[in-house]
Parts: C-alpha cells; structure tokens; sequence
C-alpha cells in the first residue's frame, strides 16, 4: 500500500480510537524481519506444553475481540433476506448474483457458485479477496469460484467493504475490521442455513486481504473447517490498511502477538499458507511456518498444517497458487479432483468467465432496497460506535 495512503489510514485510526490506545495499533510493517525473528523466539517461550499454549491462544483471542469491540456487533439470527436472480448454468456449476442482508439495512454483495450435478449436501467456501476496486468481477476470482464448485463446493465470492457493489460506506471506515469479520461471519451463517450445504466441510480461502479476512473469522469461528490464507500470514507486516490493522487486536495492555498467532488459532483445523518470494510471505519457510508446526504438534495434527511456498513468484492469487489451494480442499473439504480436467496441471479452460456488469447484484432493474443505510456516521451510530 502506498506510504501516503497508509499515513492517511493511520490518522483515521488514532483519531477514532484516541491516543490512550495510539501505541496498540500496529500497522504495516511494524517490525522488520530481523525483529520478528527474535518475537518469534519471545513468543515461544511463553508456552511449552498444550495448556500454556491454550492460555496463550484464549488471551489472543480475547484480544481480538476486544481491540475489535465485537460485543457491539449486532446478534443476528438468519434474517439474510437474500435477494438472488440471474442463474446461468455452466460446464458442471451454476452462477446466481446475490446479496445478503448483514444486518438491518447493510448488504453484502457477491456471487454464488454452486455444481449444477450431484445429490445430497454439499461442502461449502467462502471467497472474500483483497485491496482492488473490482476484484470479486476478475478473472483470478471467477475461475477459482468456478473451479470450487465443478468440484462439489458451494461458494460465496462477495465483496469487501467499499469496493465492487459495497458502497454503503467507504473503505476506510475506521471499524472495517469488525465490520468485514462480521460480514464474513454473516456469508457463513448463510451458507450454514442453506439446505445444499455440509455444515461439517466448511472452508475459507482468499488473498491479500481477503487472506487477513481469512484467518481472522478462522481465528474466531470454529465452524470454519478448513483455511487457506494466500500470501499475507507475516511474522513482521500486519497488514497496511484499516481493514487489517486498523483497530487494536494485535497489542493490548496484557498481550502483543501477530498475524502468525492468529491463524495459528485454527489449530487443529487444516490449514494452508501459500506464500511468495517477493512480499512480506518471503521468509514463511523459515519464520513462520515452524511456529505453526511447532503449535499443531502439540495437538499431533503436525500433518494438518501445510505451507507452499513459490520463492520466484509476486504477490497474487494466481494460477499456481490457486491450484495448490484445490488439492489442499478437494482433501480436507472431500471434493471431486477428478472432475477438473488435468493434462501436466489442472485445466481451467471450461470456466466461462462473465462480463463484470453481468455479475453485479444491484442494477437498475434490481435496485438496492430502499432501507439501505447510507455512510460510515450512519452506519457506525446504527451499530453503537460513537
């Protein structure tokens, strides 16, 4: 992220959250990887059996609930009210546009995918993405959607605030994070509610952002099975923006972790970093991944915990990246691999890839429904921050 961009993000956050809690936020690259090594090592020694570690692992997650003020989301049960149209049958799925409702007044925007064959339950993903302004309408997002539900999944790309249809507010609203790991908990429960759906083969997967997304409502939700957070899990960057680090979860007034303990609370779910040897992932083969296994060994799931790491690669969420994600699902998730066509690697050709528009939920033939609300004050008074 752009250093004036992240300065600017900054000022937003202290102003929100006051100057008694300035010195917790920590953003961006806040160590360098020389000092991330050694917190690392600080880190390790604070436990060394399973109940240490739980302890360890209860405070973190007690941290993050509290630096996100998360007893003031709204407790919903269904109430998604979804808002579906435009089905298109595929090559072995089907894509619907659908918006669910958050909460009273506040949608969530995005796509269903789903296999048009099979009988029964099938599992379940869900897809948020990272900092691009359209990115749940790209290539990378569509085909890897598409190539899920061929597979046997249901999956739900939607969008992350403020951008693509989620114009309700603006990106920088300094609660997004509470406000996308809500979101992401919501898409969940709507997923759980659905009759097509196995509630026991639930996995998440995105990148960049959408990885933070990932491991932070993995970190806080059980019911997410199996994880897959591409290229962000970093011992020394804890994500530029305010959506990742733009409240207090990562320092408190008893606490300091970071992004490699948060994903390590999915232990002992299945749990996958795919990393790259051009950002901040560059030293996951060294750094960060060792401390997961040294934490998943003391559940003896040291089999569970997995790490790909493409050292001559940047940082997406491309093909190679994606087809190490398939196997790690059609796995864990028990999805149809052999349905995807595979000549020296898996052939994403059948995928038929839609015009942007084509995918948008709110147009002028389905327009938003009137009780919208509209801006981050009205947003953030409605759900009692002030």
């Amino acid at each position: 992220m752009d250093a004036n961009i992240r300065t600017t993000l900054v000022v937003v956050m202290m102003c929100f959250f006051g100057m008694a809690q300035e010195g917790q936020l920590c953003v961006g690259h806040y160590w360098t990887p020389d000092q991330a090594n050694l917190k690392m090592k600080e880190f390790a020694s604070q436990w060394n059996d399973l109940d240490s570690w739980e302890a360890r692992a209860h405070t973190i997650k007690e941290g993050i609930k509290s630096g996100m003020e998360w007893e003031k989301m709204p407790k919903i049960k269904g109430n998604f009210n979804p808002i579906t149209h435009s089905k298109r049958e595929m090559d072995g799925y089907i894509v619907e546009n659908i918006a669910i409702e958050s909460f009273p007044g506040f949608y969530i925007t995005g796509n269903l995918y789903r296999p048009s064959t099979g009988e029964g339950k099938f599992a379940a993903i869900l897809s948020p993405h990272g900092h691009l302004p359209d990115k749940r309408l790209r290539e990378d997002v569509q085909t890897r959607a598409a190539v899920f539900a061929k597979m046997g999944a249901v999956v739900f790309a939607y969008d992350m605030l403020g951008f693509g249809e989620s114009k309700q507010v603006e990106h920088t609203i300094p609660i997004a994070l509470a406000l996308q790991t809500y979101n992401s908990r919501r898409v969940l429960e709507y997923l759980l509610s659905r009759d097509d759906v196995d509630g026991n083969r639930i996995g998440m997967t995105g990148g960049s952002g959408g990885a933070t997304q990932t491991f932070m409502l993995t970190a806080l939700d059980d019911r997410i099975k199996v994880a897959a957070p591409v290229v962000q899990v970093s011992a020394h960057f804890f994500g530029g923006c305010v959506c990742e680090s733009g409240m207090p979860v990562h320092k408190g007034e008893n606490h300091q972790t970071n992004n490699v303990e948060i994903a390590a609370l999915a232990v002992p779910r299945p749990l996958l970093l795919v990393s790259n040897g051009a950002d901040w992932t560059r030293n996951t083969p060294r750094i960060e991944y060792p401390y997961l296994q040294k934490v998943y060994a003391l559940y003896d799931a040291e089999h569970k915990v997995e790490n790909v790491h493409l050292p001559s690669e940047k940082h997406d969420y491309g093909y190679s990246k994606r087809t190490a994600v398939y196997n790690f699902f059609g796995n864990h998730l028990q999805l149809n691999l052999g349905v995807v066509p595979y000549e020296n690697g898996y052939r994403e050709d059948f995928v038929t890839l839609l015009d942007k528009e084509d995918l948008k939920v709110f147009n002028n033939e389905h327009p938003i429904p009137g009780n919208a609300l509209k801006g981050n004050l009205q947003i953030m008074e409605f759900l009692g921050f002030h």
